[in-house]
């Protein structure tokens, strides 16, 4: 009997005993038993802590534009599993999904598969039958032994490298650096989007052979009173329109986007004859990916965001710190393996309010509001915080608490701004 999209996703959950497996040699092989044909006719990885959602979303318009069919691989899902997996703009639709599920399935035998992996060999798989032009593909868990590096990349873009996943991928920022180097190639173009990235990237980098192009060494971005621009050491100067994308690292990674599509064209004879100021233009002005402070409305007005790392946080501030001053009330939830504490430090009295929602029900990796309560009054004594067992009852108690004029900030987590999101669109169609 064929099994429905759900009842997929639930044997993928528990053929594997662990939900994460590193490493190459499986995936691989399964990919082999299915021919391992070329998923497009150039790939692009993603890689990096933070930015990567953002910038697979700015790369897929710009290329979008430039008149190519693009393939688009992202992880986790918010709503529906089916956004994972974009061709042409289009999420997969579920007879598509279970259709290459049967195939990975018949061709592992013995095999076995984590849930992500499953879906990376989907990905690929029906973006080898759709004839595209480009898939992009974004890292689910480091680079190296992540899945989705059994692709010989064409170009490598690597956004950010912070403090996150340490008990995967190492200690510090210089061994993080290592394992998302992995992505690159030797003699291909590998972009790195962080202005003072880790010596440990630059030094893999180095040592893979791959062609490095830094920002703020080789392309830059210069703001201006409207608008800004990208320029290149080769001489090669865009001039653009501010981001769909509000938050002000987004610039970085529209920098990093059309430096990945600016090193495409000079490899690829299709894309040497696009217009890259009018594709870069268009996919800046129109890219947009959900929970990436994304404005929902109302007053007080809600914003979700799906930061959940310092570094995240950081950016959440710079964000918070360039609007108008507002009191900021947040419902927050956290995984058990992130660093909540340098994400409270990083937001710090910009808070008025915390609402702390407890993720167990949600994921055996979810922190109690309890344990989240404890966390904040050791790094913020005076900080105001209310506890909720889930994230709808923090998100009712902090619009009650918020006032016209106000905000209210969901953030944290994927199942945080998931949750957000399902209330808002339920609000909607009542």
């Amino acid at each position: 009997m064929t099994r429905t999209l759900d009842e997929w996703l639930s044997y993928q959950e528990r053929v594997n005993v662990r939900s994460i497996e590193l490493g190459l040699d499986r995936v691989r092989a399964v990919w082999e038993r299915m021919a391992a044909p070329a998923p497009a006719r150039r790939v692009i990885t993603v890689g990096g802590t933070n930015g990567k959602g953002s910038t697979v979303a700015m790369l897929e318009a710009m290329l979008s534009a430039a008149g190519q069919r693009v393939g688009c691989y992202t992880s986790p899902h918010l709503l529906r599993y089916n956004e994972r997996i974009r061709i042409d703009g289009h999420d997969a639709d579920d007879d598509a999904l279970v259709a290459s599920f049967e195939r990975i399935e018949a061709a592992r035998g013995e095999i076995p598969l984590t849930y992500f992996e499953f879906g990376t060999l989907a990905a690929l798989d029906l973006f080898a039958r759709a004839g595209l032009d480009i898939a992009v593909l974004e890292v689910g868990l480091g680079g190296r032994l992540d899945a989705v590096n059994i692709i010989d990349a064409d170009i490598a873009v690597i956004t950010t490298i912070d403090l996150d996943h340490m008990d995967w991928l190492g200690p510090d920022r210089d061994t993080i650096g290592v394992e998302k180097a992995g992505i690159a190639r030797a003699g291909r173009l590998a972009v790195v989007g962080e202005r003072e990235p880790p010596s440990g990237l630059l030094l893999a980098l180095e040592r893979i052979g791959a062609v490095i192009e830094r920002a703020g060494a080789d392309f830059s971005v210069a703001r201006e009173s409207s608008g800004w621009q990208w320029r290149h050491r080769d001489g090669t100067v865009l001039t653009l329109p501010d981001p769909a994308l509000t938050a002000p690292v987004q610039y970085a990674n529209a920098a990093a986007s059309i430096a990945a599509l600016h090193g495409l064209q000079r490899v690829d004879a299709v894309l040497a004859t696009k217009d890259l100021a009018a594709a870069a233009a268009t996919g800046v002005r129109t890219a947009r990916v959900a929970a990436r402070l994304q404005v929902l409305g109302g007053d007080p007005s809600l914003v979700v965001d799906v930061g959940h790392n310092p570094q995240a946080a950081r950016a959440l501030a710079e964000w918070l710190d360039a609007r108008p001053e507002v009191r900021v009330h947040a419902v927050y939830g956290a995984l058990s393996d992130k660093d909540v504490a340098g994400v409270i430090q990083a937001l710090g009295t910009r808070i008025a309010h915390w609402h702390l929602a407890g993720l167990e029900r949600d994921t055996p990796r979810g922190l109690s509001a309890a344990a989240l309560a404890e966390q904040l009054t050791s790094v913020l004594p005076g900080a105001v915080c209310d506890a909720h067992p889930d994230v709808g009852s923090a998100l009712k108690a902090a619009r009650s608490s918020a006032r016209p004029g106000e905000c209210v900030l969901a953030f944290g987590s994927f199942f945080v701004a998931a949750a957000v999101l399902a209330e808002s669109a339920g609000a909607d169609s009542a």
